[in-house]
């Protein structure tokens, strides 16, 4: 398709989906019925009905150009996986091929299990796991190199049934809040409402490069982000690049983004330039949470692969290049029920809405309950390097309510009602020709971890390349664990009405110190947030033992979302993942210094020193007081680049001797990354003076503005 090419949107959005205006064409009533019963309901598909769908969706995307189908899964890798089996079944006589797709093989996969992440869950040798059908999310062919792929969401678990990937414990928390909140809406009366979705939107946020460039940083080819690097003399400070004109060739990029991820049914609605240079931004429209999270992985995949196409590189660490914005992962979240109604939404006079005070205020309680859990629901290597600065949350855990809601919480706390709500008046511009505007009854904060945005709670730290499932999952089952508070507490109380408002006041006045309006990177804030007694867990090594307390067993295992079994199994995975992504960037950092930046200061400084001695024979009384004193400061920044190398190897060394676990995890944090550091200041130093002619790597100011 040619770049100008005019594309009608409502045309192919959704054309790759089996989705429900396909399965209502294809299906026969009863078939479609029952199916959709098992969606809404949960109800167990019957192998007659499975056989019929799987017939009728292999029948549809062979008509879509598909040769192979694929259980399509997310471990705990931090990517997808997936293995392609043919349509095609035994050869028959005359040597022709039948193409079959049976119930059995829609509904259930048995890929080797054996090298994916278990955490003590089975030994190597159990290699068997399985994959089911999540028949919520729809079935997608996807069109690539390998020829197209029918692709079919589903869960990954164990022989024994634990979970081993993101999914399932997702769909177990959707299954938790859904019964709790229903019970919650029974309370004040609400009949009719027969299912409470988690509803989520998640911005991805992301840098494009040259990929000639890309091939040529070690660091980026082997960890995501820049090693080494000095700040060029132009970063983000002009602001210029945010909300600018998108550049030609990235606005091509975009386009075909748009386009493919339209035609496979995710909502792209929103693009545009980011903050720091070469950075930028796509968001979805809202979607149930799991199928949310499969759409973002599916954003994340095409927008790696559109980018080879364009000869760029798209980078989805969270922060590729020090001294500039890092990447995140807005997640938009609200409890939304199937006839329509979001229970976050407050109205206009939010102090009269007790239903909605009430949701509010049990999420403010588990919020400020279990802080520990949705930090460590965002524990990703590359987050230590974002958080707390460049508009990324700090690593405490606060709610941001606004002026708004925070006067009605006040109200509450100190006279036990709430009779009034701040308007948002309007926003005059002092221009006569331009029109006045309504404005909201309170401004944002950017640098709140967990803001209430209107109608729904914006978690913020969640990290570029991260899923957004484990978020979700948090937040399902902590909103779930306080609204089963709540209706045991209320269900049967002789006045309804007094006890709502009694419990409001209370737990208002207990979980307060969960609320902050102000200013999230202010050194003020974090000796208030000590005195608070919220958590402070700067790094993901610090953030890991709180999926394995008792007090997060005891809430998972109650709703049956996680078994402690399974916790540990995913601390342990954490512990490892962390040891060995530092180990990577250590053995990196290692191989660019030996082979790359020690080779070419060495070269720089024979050439200087030659220049000086050429010059001195040539004019006799030259002065070269300028080369010997950069020969000095070269020669000392190269012994210091030398004596942190050897340190870096002998540390690393050390670390690899070590048994796996939290303590190996712990040396990397403390040992390793300070050694790290350690040698990237004398080599980025040393770029401000080697003539760029012999330094061996692009720099920043190629990467992120010539592009």
């Amino acid at each position: 398709m040619s770049e100008c090419a005019y594309v009608n949107v409502a045309e192919i959005f959704g054309e790759d989906v089996f989705n429900d205006a396909v399965m209502q064409a294809r299906l026969p009533k009863k078939v479609y019925k029952e199916l959709q019963e098992t969606i809404r309901e949960g109800k167990e598909l019957s192998i007659e009905v499975a056989d019929v769908v799987a017939h009728e969706m292999k029948e549809w995307a062979i008509e879509k150009g598909a040769t192979h189908f694929t259980h399509w899964f997310q471990p705990l890798t931090g990517v997808t996986a997936e293995k392609h089996d043919a349509f095609i079944s035994a050869p028959m006589e005359n040597g022709k091929v039948l193409m079959s797709f049976s119930g059995k093989e829609l509904i259930k996969g048995e890929p080797d299990a054996s090298s994916f992440p278990s955490g003590g869950l089975r030994a190597t040798f159990e290699a068997r796991g399985y994959t089911a059908w999540d028949c919520t999310s729809p079935a997608f062919v996807r069109h690539d190199a390998a020829g197209g792929i029918l692709c079919i969401p589903t869960a990954f678990c164990s022989y024994t049934g634990e979970a081993l990937d993101q999914k399932t414990p997702l769909l177990r928390s959707m299954e938790a809040i859904n019964a709790q909140a229903l019970r919650f809406l029974r309370l004040f009366g609400n009949t009719t409402s027969r299912r409470v979705i988690p509803s989520v939107g998640a911005e991805q946020e992301y840098f494009l490069i040259d990929r000639e460039k890309w091939l040529k940083r070690k660091d980026l080819t082997y960890t995501g982000r820049t090693l080494f690097g000095a700040m060029p003399p132009k970063g983000q400070e002009m602001d210029d690049h945010y909300f600018g004109a998108v550049r030609q060739k990235v606005g091509a990029y975009m386009k075909e983004v748009n386009e493919e991820l339209w035609r496979l049914g995710v909502t792209a609605k929103t693009q545009h330039n980011e903050v720091a240079p070469a950075q930028h931004e796509l968001a979805p429209i809202f979607m149930q949470a799991n199928i949310a999270t499969d759409h973002n992985q599916i954003i994340m995949r095409v927008l790696k692969t559109v980018a080879s196409r364009h000869g760029l590189r798209c980078l989805l660490h969270e922060k590729p290049f020090a001294g500039i914005n890092g990447s995140g992962k807005h997640n938009n979240w609200s409890l939304t029920t199937d006839d329509g109604i979001n229970l976050l939404d407050p109205g206009k006079t939010p102090h009269e809405n007790i239903q909605f005070l009430l949701v509010l205020i049990c999420i403010l309680k588990a919020a400020d309950v279990h802080g520990d859990l949705l930090r460590a629901s965002a524990a990703d290597v590359g987050n230590d390097h974002r958080l707390g600065g460049n508009e990324a949350p700090p690593a405490i855990l606060s709610v941001f309510l606004g002026e708004q809601l925070e006067d009605v919480l006040e109200q509450l706390i100190h006279t036990g009602t709430a009779t009034s709500s701040k308007k948002g008046g309007k926003l005059l511009t002092g221009v006569r020709t331009l029109p006045d505007l309504n404005k909201d009854a309170t401004d944002r904060n950017r640098t709140s971890p967990f803001a209430f945005t209107g109608n729904k709670f914006e978690f913020r730290m969640v990290g570029s390349q991260d899923s957004i499932a484990l978020c979700n999952v948090v937040l399902n089952t902590i909103t779930a664990e306080v609204f089963r508070e709540v209706c045991d507490r209320l269900e049967g109380a002789p006045d309804l009405e007094l006890a709502i408002h009694d419990l409001i006041k209370e737990f208002a006045t207990e979980h307060q110190r969960i609320v902050f309006n102000g200013n999230g990177y202010s050194k003020e804030w974090e000796e208030e947030a000590k005195r608070r007694g919220l958590p402070d867990l700067p790094s993901m090594v610090d953030a890991i033992p709180a999926l394995t307390s008792e007090k997060a067993v005891r809430l998972f295992e109650s709703f049956g979302v996680f078994t402690r079994a399974e916790l540990e199994s995913r601390a342990e995975i954490q512990y490892e993942t962390y040891a060995k992504a530092i180990n990577v960037e250590a053995r990196t950092m290692i191989d660019m210094a030996s082979k790359q930046f020690i080779p070419a200061v060495i070269h720089y400084i024979t050439r200087l020193a030659d220049s000086a001695k050429t010059v001195q024979a040539v004019t006799g009384e030259a002065d070269v007081s300028v080369q010997v004193e950069l020969l000095k400061k070269c020669s000392r920044l190269l012994a210091e680049m030398q004596t942190a190398l050897k340190e870096l190897e002998k540390l690393t060394a050390q670390a690899a001797s070590m048994e796996e676990g939290r303590n190996r995890a712990i040396f990397y944090r403390e040992q390793i990354i300070p050694a790290m550091e350690a040698l990237r200041s004398p080599v980025d130093q040393l770029e401000m003076i080697v003539d760029k002619e012999m330094w061996p790597v692009p720099s920043y100011g190629d990467l992120i503005f010539d592009l």
